[in-house]
């Protein structure tokens, strides 16, 4: 599987090179659109309000002056930290929001990368084709950049479970408790209830090779309590100050909302997480159906045993969940790509493994072309829609000429019997990836669930002549976005009177107008508009 590994080092200089790339691509039109309900605004507005001090002790969250505990406040602390070192006199823009969470989430790339050389020792090629794909990933991509927990939380995962595999394969075994204890930490001070399932994955590979043998307890337990002190701390320190109530970040609006309660747009089930797999893991997600079946032929290495255990245990604790959201699926990619490649490595490579030969050669051998095909259509797709007839097309022309190229011109080099040839068809991929993506996050396009609904910045400038007072909303939801762009929350119309936001006729006296939207007064009845 490459060079001896117990000479030879992790490409450094490569992942940091690729980590430098997700990073550059991270910050493309970051600031470019608004914050998106219901995460990010909210996300926003307890960032916001931790850098005001707002809370009734330090260190815990607060929207619109209550109890926040629908999450812990860990990166809503960096957001705020952030929003402190870039001072406005009104809201922080977009970008100071986004930003934290974006180069956090860029992490990944390289922690992946160890990842895969951790369990497969001295395979440089794995290493980097790992890194390339967790890079080139939509999902991956897109979530990170939002000011959502999910991005940062994968790049901890990561980090837990590289702490996890090195408990048994280290001669420092006290740094890498500490690792594995600051991870489930940094877990507890996102979404705490994951922590459950991730360490379930690993502790399943751990007992399924009989790793805790080789553990050395005493310096492992002490590093990793260690490690635990600020997690436990907070979650400690959070029901000393709010008592019973802090159990509602568990077994309220945490793991009991999400098992028990079938949320809004959850109408698909199991098949939403399945779904954005299947929609968002290409061009990788060929490779995927082989590599499991490599993967279990492998199951008594260590590669093996690991892959199937995260996959699977992370697998099952997401497809049950009665609340299915899109970016549900997100601990998943850690693991696909983990299992996608070392085959994608052997794609380019063409070397048969010590363990054992590869399954299905004659497919494998011809995933390039099946890519290449799909370049070729994507390629005409672009063509179509410079035509009157595939005007719809228009706003994805350009990304789909990237990925056309990209993945044409890959495939087609993959097939070739120079491994030189090969390297450059597996650049190629990844660069046809690469430019789609940052041509699709120079537009508004990537943040498609804003055309989903009104959009909420002219609706808040209408409530600026509302000059302080309560204001309500008729005919739809209360929505954060709109509360964090007017300052003030507005809640569903409950009643006939006040100040009152609506897209509808108002007998009222009107305030403010824009378009079909009205700012009415109504406690003044308007007989003629």
């Amino acid at each position: 599987m490459g060079s001896n590994p117990v000479k030879s080092r992790p490409p450094w200089r490569i992942l940091l090179a690729l980590w430098g790339i997700a990073a550059c691509l991270a910050v493309i039109g970051l600031g470019d659109v608004p914050l998106r309900d219901f995460d990010e605004a909210t996300v926003a507005r307890v960032a916001f309000e931790l850098h005001q001090g707002k809370g009734e002790a330090a260190l815990l969250p607060t929207l619109w002056g209550n109890p926040y505990l629908n999450k812990a406040p860990g990166l809503h602390l960096i957001i705020a930290a952030v929003i402190g070192i870039t001072p406005s006199s009104g809201l922080p823009d977009e970008w100071t929001i986004r930003i934290a969470p974006a180069l956090l989430s860029t992490l990944v790339v390289p922690l992946g990368g160890l990842l895969q050389w951790t369990l497969r020792p001295g395979d440089r090629t794995s290493t980097l084709c790992m890194s390339a794909i967790l890079m080139t990933l939509l999902p991956v991509a897109r979530h990170g950049r939002m000011a959502m927990l999910d991005g940062t939380q994968l790049t901890v995962m990561a980090v837990l479970w590289l702490g996890l595999i090195q408990l048994s394969s280290t001669h420092q075994p006290r740094r890498a408790g500490l690792m594995t204890g600051l991870a489930a930490s940094a877990m507890l001070l996102l979404k705490a209830p994951l922590l459950i399932p991730a360490i379930a994955a690993g502790t399943v590979a751990i007992a399924w090779g009989k790793e805790w043998r080789h553990w050395q307890l005493p310096q492992a337990c002490s590093g990793m309590a260690l490690g635990l002190l600020p997690g436990l701390g907070w979650h400690g320190w959070h029901a000393l100050v709010r008592g019973q109530s802090a159990l509602w970040l568990w077994a309220g609006d945490g793991a009991g909302r999400v098992l028990l309660d079938a949320g809004e747009g959850s109408d698909l089930g199991w098949r939403v997480p399945l779904i954005e797999v299947l929609e968002g893991g290409w061009p990788w997600l060929a490779l995927f159906p082989l590599a499991v079946l490599w993967a279990w032929q492998l199951r008594v290495t260590r590669w093996g045993r690991w892959s199937l255990s995260l996959l699977a245990v992370m697998g099952a604790s997401i497809l049950p969940l009665r609340t299915q959201l899109p970016w549900y699926s997100h601990p998943l990619w850690v693991p696909v790509a983990l299992i996608c490649a070392p085959l994608l490595a052997w794609v380019v490579s063409r070397s048969e493994t010590p363990e054992t030969a590869v399954p299905f050669r004659g497919v494998l051998s011809r995933i390039p072309l099946f890519w290449m095909l799909i370049g070729l259509l994507l390629l005409i797709v672009a063509g179509v829609s410079m035509t009157p007839l595939g005007s719809a097309l228009s706003d994805y022309q350009s990304p789909a000429l990237a990925l056309g190229l990209g993945w044409s011109a890959g495939g087609y080099l993959l097939t070739a019997s120079s491994i030189r040839r090969r390297r450059l068809g597996a650049m190629s991929l990844v660069c046809g990836n690469l430019g789609a993506l940052a041509l699709i996050f120079s537009t508004p396009l990537w943040h498609w669930e804003l055309n989903e609904t009104w959009p909420v910045q002219p609706i808040a400038d209408l409530t600026r002549e509302g000059r302080g007072h309560q204001i309500t909303i008729e005919g739809h939801d209360e929505r954060p976005s709109l509360n964090w762009y007017a300052q003030q929350r507005i809640p569903r119309n409950q009643s006939a009177t006040g100040l009152r936001l609506s897209d509808k006729q108002q007998h009222c006296e009107v305030v403010a107008r824009h378009q079909q939207w009205t700012l009415s007064d109504c406690d003044k009845v308007h007989h003629k508009d």
